[in-house]
């Protein structure tokens, strides 16, 4: 299918047109579950990206509530978090490309409502508060400097959704260059018309003004699942918001999967998990994965996404007990967090080598 997008880059897919259009959900999930087979052999069967990062930018305090719905059985109020950042680049005929997936503005984001109140909660001590429970490892700029690529060489951003982000340092406003001064948003058409328009239980989460007065020829809205070059797919996955996607990396490792639909490997396979309450839920309820549920914009659809997630992933390499889902949120064990820690983690990936500069 040609691109609709004016970029040879983006192609527009159509593997899994109509495959939730089934009036009960068992069958839309039956269809969605046997074409994410067929669609991960078609991946695999193509070349490795040419470089694949994450970097651990920060961790954050987030509600088990919300983390591990239902499931969770110990009275821990609150997990940690890892927020990354995912450096992708990629050969074309226009030379070597970059995407940056989840470049988060870690400093701005922290005006999100939600996390803005939970800060404020210090009191006189909010300072040292943020220090003790959302430790910084790094920047966006930090991590692209130890990888050697130039803010200019950066062709695309884009985020599984829109919560806590400020894209204002990234894109620009008002005419005036952002950091990446090449960067177009790669973002789902009803993700961008959220944030135009947000209903209260959604606007506690995202972070206000933070995509006011950017250029629309920066903004790409797609309609649907596309191929980023020849190796990474950005997919409709729809629940955590209506506009959620997810990514998909063919790499050296084999398919790496990166979505907020479920903070952690554990989420996608209950059954093997060691984290409280997991397991007994998943048996008692049949459930398979385990929603990251803080807005429940679409709950059905995020079960099914999660599950087509998890079969376009396979089992990982480094644990095949687990899918290979590298979380762009992955919950990590604290201290201050009793009885969380999770069965198994990806941390930290570094895969092939970087182009310096980020362009042939």
């Amino acid at each position: 299918m040609p691109s609709a997008y004016n970029d040879d880059c983006i192609l527009s897919i159509d593997h899994f047109k109509g495959a939730r259009d089934a009036g009960p959900p068992a069958e839309r999930l039956r269809e969605v579950r046997r074409r994410a087979r067929r669609f991960r052999e078609e991946l695999l069967s193509r070349p490795p990206l040419r470089y694949y990062r994450s970097c651990a930018l920060i961790r954050v305090p987030y509600p088990t509530k919300y983390a591990f719905l239902n499931a969770f059985s110990l009275p821990t109020p609150l997990c940690h978090i890892v927020n990354r950042l995912f450096i992708v680049q990629f050969d074309t005929r226009e030379g070597v490309k970059t995407l940056l997936a989840s470049p988060s503005d870690i400093h701005a984001n922290a005006e999100t409502p939600f996390f803005k109140r939970l800060s404020q909660g210090f009191g006189p001590f909010e300072a040292i508060g943020k220090r003790l429970i959302a430790p910084v490892f790094a920047t966006v700029e930090a991590c692209l400097s130890e990888a050697g690529v130039a803010p200019e060489a950066v062709d695309y951003i884009a985020y599984d959704h829109l919560h806590t982000q400020d894209l204002r340092r990234w894109l620009g406003t008002g005419g005036a260059p952002g950091y990446f001064p090449r960067a177009k948003l790669l973002v789902m058409r009803q993700e961008w018309a959220s944030t135009q328009g947000l209903l209260p239980t959604q606007a506690d989460w995202y972070c206000p003004s933070g995509t006011e007065g950017i250029d629309p020829a920066k903004v790409i809205e797609l309609e649907g699942d596309v191929l980023v070059g020849d190796s990474f797919a950005i997919l409709h996955t729809p629940g955590h918001t209506e506009g959620n996607q997810s990514f998909v990396a063919r790499t050296s490792e084999g398919l790496l999967v990166t979505s907020e639909n479920g903070v952690g490997v554990d989420s996608y396979a209950p059954l093997h998990s060691k984290i409280p309450g997991l397991r007994r839920y998943a048996e008692k309820t049949g459930s398979e994965v385990i929603l990251n549920g803080n807005t429940l914009e679409g709950s059905v659809d995020q079960y099914i996404s999660m599950v087509q997630e998890k079969e376009i992933a396979g089992p990982s390499a480094r644990h095949p007990d687990f899918p290979a889902m590298a979380s762009s949120s992955e919950v990590a064990s604290y201290a201050a967090f009793p009885g969380i820690k999770p069965t198994f983690a990806y941390g930290d990936i570094e895969l092939g080598a970087a182009t310096r500069g980020g362009r042939a």
